[in-house]
């Protein structure tokens, strides 16, 4: 089936909303090189294995999700308690080795747009630090002058609508003129909830 282009999206929309995680770029291309950082760290404390301990971490993300990965390595390679605030502030504050990398089709949507002079609005869930950090981490390809951040758990946190009723009064905009690229329950209920348009990102990738 044949992937939506910014040409699909209807001409009269003015301004589209993104996530972060997901949407833009691939959450795990930052997750995994905080656990690496995490990894090497632990490697000149504790002279644990970094390559085991960023395997390790991977895998447990993979299978069990990011709020098991720490407990696994305390139960599986007896790391200290007392390194869970290292592995926060890392995925908070992180300088990771590599640039982030948008997906292509939205980097090439994202150009599209800012050549049709429209509003880019990143509108992300989590914490705000973390958030901000991967916006500086990414690769825009000059487009950080078009971008608008608005971390929601500053209001409140999506599927809440407050962020999006601030983002409209803000920026004078109507409902109809909105449309929401998304990839969860949380941001379609969100959208659902304000009476925006929305796509899942899929339809794009």
């Amino acid at each position: 089936m044949a992937k939506l282009k910014y040409s699909d999206i209807d001409p009269r929309k003015k301004a589209f909303i993104f996530e972060l995680d997901n949407v833009l770029y691939p959450a795990k291309d930052y997750i995994y090189q905080i656990y690496y950082l995490f990894a090497n760290l632990l490697e000149y404390t504790d002279l644990t294995d970094a390559k085991q301990t960023t395997n390790l971490m991977i895998d447990t993300y993979i299978n069990k999700g990011a709020d098991a990965v720490f407990d696994e390595l305390v139960h599986t390679l007896k790391v200290d308690e007392k390194y869970r605030p290292n592995l926060d502030l890392l995925m908070a504050t992180g300088k990771v080795p590599l640039k982030l990398l948008l997906y292509q089709n939205m980097l090439e949507f994202l150009q599209d747009a800012v050549t049709d002079r429209k509003k880019l609005f990143i509108v992300t869930n989590g914490n705000p630090q973390q958030q901000l950090n991967k916006i500086k981490h990414l690769e825009w390809h000059g487009l950080e002058p078009y971008l608008i951040a608005y971390f929601a758990d500053e209001t409140k946190p999506k599927p809440e609508p407050d962020v999006l009723h601030l983002l409209m009064k803000e920026y004078q905009l109507e409902r109809r003129d909105l449309l929401m690229i998304e990839n969860s329950e949380t941001d379609a209920l969100c959208a659902q909830t304000t009476g925006i348009d929305y796509l899942n990102v899929n339809e794009f990738l």
